[in-house]
């Protein structure tokens, strides 16, 4: 299998057939809960509202009091929201009510001050009927004591999580992150920020995958960049199991080449080789196996092909283990001029937008491997089939997104 080209499917299937969700899970107050998955079915701990309430400032009343305009009625209370009302409301009064505060027994409805005016200092007439119900938010009209809110594997946001703290809940369940570490191989790599020496460039793949890990509910650990040497791989690798990772994604090494030690050298202490060599381009010297307990995904050095990569496979792989539903990155376009045709691998091109609206999309001008610029510059990736034929302009192309449809 190591020295067979695999469709890209097949190799997804292997990948994802081997990945087992986190179990672990841990309390987190709400703050520290955001961007996390939900371990269980969070259960509303109280009524909200836990009484009916006023919705609006104004007076609360008997509807048949109002049911027609002209109405005068004595005042003979106030209630505002954090108060609880002393009197009842009995026909021919009113009671003024605020935003938020409780409904007195006997008022059904409220009429906005707007629709009042004042009649001396203790009465008012009302200028337009109002019905019964108007303008009170019932017990219960959000949601009711041990109603079901949040479902397992839901991820909290600003939304979840403050329906989670008007239901009673200061902490939720939430899943273990997955640990994901991240290791860049390379003489010529020097950290980003130093200025690179003679033949060397700056190491620019490995914070890209740390945001994309990340954003599929992941923590990472940068193990920085190990030199074309054994012992200073295995020494990474090392770091990487005391952290305890679940996958251990390397950078470059991985091709055949007398310096690509990263497959020989995991091998030798004990990686399982599940397949090498992927039918696509960019990207089809990308390894996959197993050391031990923790997955090992070893990623082409072209910075393009490590970025595709990580999105065809890693990213499935990291929303898999976080207990994330897949992302559906894959939309139909057309082509807004033609294309010519592919060869035996898939192809991930780079691609433009010229019309969002219409959904017209050009390849970019350059596809080497090794234009960082050009991915930046892209808004998708133009998906070619094997032996795919020459594409007319306004033929239907499928596209894998890298911005958001909103954007």
């Amino acid at each position: 299998m190591a020295n067979t080209l695999l469709p890209v499917e097949d190799a997804l299937a292997i990948l994802l057939a081997n990945a087992h969700p986190v179990s672990g899970t841990e309390m987190l107050a709400l703050p520290d809960a955001d961007g996390r998955i939900l371990a269980e079915d969070i259960l509303a701990r109280i009524t909200q509202p836990p009484f009916s309430a006023s919705a609006m400032d104004g007076y609360a009343v008997r509807a048949e009091d109002v049911e027609t305009a002209s109405a005068t009625l004595s005042v003979i209370g106030t209630v505002a929201a954090g108060q609880t009302p002393e009197q009842d409301v009995t026909p021919g009064t009113a009671i003024r009510i605020f935003t938020g505060a409780p409904v007195p027994p006997g008022a059904d409805c409220v009429v906005i001050q707007e629709n009042t005016e004042k009649r001396g200092e203790h009465s008012i007439l009302i200028t337009e009927a109002a019905a019964k119900g108007a303008h009170i938010r019932p017990a219960g009209q959000d949601f009711r004591d041990g109603q079901s809110l949040l479902a397992s594997g839901r991820l909290l946001d600003a939304r979840s999580l403050s329906l989670a703290a008007a239901a009673g809940h200061g902490a939720l369940p939430v899943y273990r992150q997955p640990r994901i570490a991240v290791l860049a191989t390379g003489d010529e790599l020097v950290p980003p920020g130093q200025k690179p020496g003679p033949g060397q460039i700056s190491a620019s793949s490995g914070v890209a995958l740390h945001s994309l890990a990340r954003t599929n509910g992941a923590q990472t650990l940068d193990l920085g960049i190990a030199r074309d040497d054994a012992a200073d791989l295995r020494a990474a690798v090392d770091r990487a199991r005391d952290w305890k990772a679940d996958v251990l994604m390397t950078i470059g090494g991985a091709s055949v080449g007398d310096r690509d030690l990263v497959g020989p050298t995991l091998q030798s202490i004990g990686m399982s080789l599940d397949f090498w060599k992927i039918a696509m381009r960019p990207g089809k010297p990308l390894m996959v196996g197993n050391l031990g307990d923790m997955k090992v995904l070893g990623l082409p050095g072209n910075p393009v092909s490590a970025f595709v990569c990580t999105l065809v496979f890693a990213e499935p792989l990291i929303r898999k283990l976080a207990n994330l539903t897949p992302r559906n990155r894959l939309r139909q376009a057309v082509a807004a001029g033609p294309i010519g045709p592919n060869g035996p691998r898939r192809h991930y091109m780079r691609g433009r937008f010229t019309d969002r609206a219409n959904g017209l999309v050009e390849p970019c001008e350059s596809q080497d491997s090794s234009l960082i610029a050009t991915l930046a510059d892209a808004d998708c990736l133009i998906v070619r089939p094997p032996g795919d034929e020459a594409i007319k302009a306004g033929n239907p192309l499928c596209v894998m997104m890298l911005i958001h449809d909103a954007d």
